[in-house]
């Protein structure tokens, strides 16, 4: 069986075709600026870019008749899902084009995905979208009423290696304990409880990561609110926070080579970046009352040896801990998508509401 699978970036469109397992096919498709700038919504822009997949997969030679499904990166729908596959529809369509929870590319997959399978009576899906959100109530409470923790973390990667992990161990998924940090310019940690994300850390709850601020001290925070305004407030917690904020740069290997060249400074900013990582796991561990099976780091950063070198050194007495670097979103997709087809999953009917 073969799956084309979509991710809609900011400016560009990752496409990659998976013909049972393995990759047959992969590119990423840069829209012009200009283009996408002329275009007055998000959700306007998926013609553009629906041709655009479209030459690419006649240049790279692979036919849509030999496809048996499409699966899109799920965006933000502005309601409570679960985990796992859902068909898109055309109610799920019509939300994403006319009332998304919020204006975001990966709003595009499921657009893109439906339009291209449609034509060829394939089924189309979203699988493990933005909008999971499986927190157990008692998960729910900030510490003040007027303000609700919602689920949000890298749920498309996450789950996908929470799986892996579980095969790694022996267990399968729906009977495992796990903790997933996933460390990527954003880092979020998850709590995947017999098959469940009950809980999490997302990215401005715990570490600060290479351009995040994370969580910092609320009262200190509140007093600096009132010095700058919001728009650069904003941009000192995302984008100029975390190791841009100490050090001026978010590339961690060139913080590796500083390091390397005897940089103090930075070899205690990156060491402080692992260690509060470290803490976020553990602060985690606390929802499954220890009861870990196992701790799947991954992202981006999980490419580097140092940084979980240094948090394996100091979470390893809670669980044991597996390193699965990268974040494989197309490769999850064709995953999520080939178990609804293998029968393997079941997948969800979306209800407008």
């Amino acid at each position: 069986m073969k799956v084309l699978v979509i991710n809609p970036g900011s400016t560009s469109t990752k496409i990659a075709v998976y013909e049972d397992d393995r990759e047959i096919f992969s590119v990423k498709v840069e829209h012009a600026k200009e283009a996408l700038d002329a275009i007055p919504t998000i959700a306007a822009q998926y013609p553009l870019r629906l041709e655009a997949v479209k030459s690419a997969m006649r240049q790279g030679g692979v036919p849509s008749t030999e496809l048996s499904a499409v699966a899109g990166r799920g965006g933000h729908l502005p309601r409570r899902l679960q985990s796992g596959a859902y068909r898109v529809n055309d109610a799920m369509i019509d939300t994403l084009l006319h009332r998304p929870a919020i204006e975001h590319a990966a709003n595009l997959g499921a657009i893109l995905a439906y339009h291209l399978a449609q034509p060829l009576g394939i089924p189309s899906f979203i699988y493990d979208p933005i909008s999971v959100d499986e927190l157990d109530d008692i998960a729910r409470l900030s510490g003040m009423a007027d303000i609700e923790r919602k689920s949000a973390w890298h749920a498309l990667n996450s789950r996908a290696v929470a799986m892996r992990c579980a095969a790694a161990i022996g267990t399968p998924y729906r009977d495992a304990n796990l903790l997933v940090a996933h460390l990527g310019g954003g880092i979020s940690v998850s709590v995947h409880k017999h098959g469940r994300v009950v809980d999490m850390l997302r990215d401005d709850e715990g570490s600060f990561s290479p351009e995040r601020a994370g969580r910092v001290p609320c009262g200190d925070l509140l007093e600096l609110c009132y010095t700058v305004d919001r728009d650069t407030m904003r941009k000192k917690l995302r984008g100029r926070g975390g190791l841009v904020s100490y050090l001026g740069t978010a590339n961690a290997l060139e913080v590796e080579e500083r390091i390397a060249g005897g940089d103090a400074r930075a070899k205690l900013v990156y060491e402080a970046l692992a260690y509060q990582i470290a803490k976020g796991i553990g602060d985690q561990a606390t929802v499954l009352k220890g009861d870990v099976d196992a701790i799947a780091l991954t992202g981006g950063l999980a490419c580097s040896a140092m940084i979980t070198g240094w948090i394996r050194e100091r979470v390893e007495f809670i669980a044991p801990v597996h390193v699965f670097p990268g974040e494989n979103e197309l490769q999850a997709l064709a995953q999520g998508a080939l178990r609804v087809l293998r029968g393997e999953e079941v997948a969800h009917d979306y209800e407008a509401g």
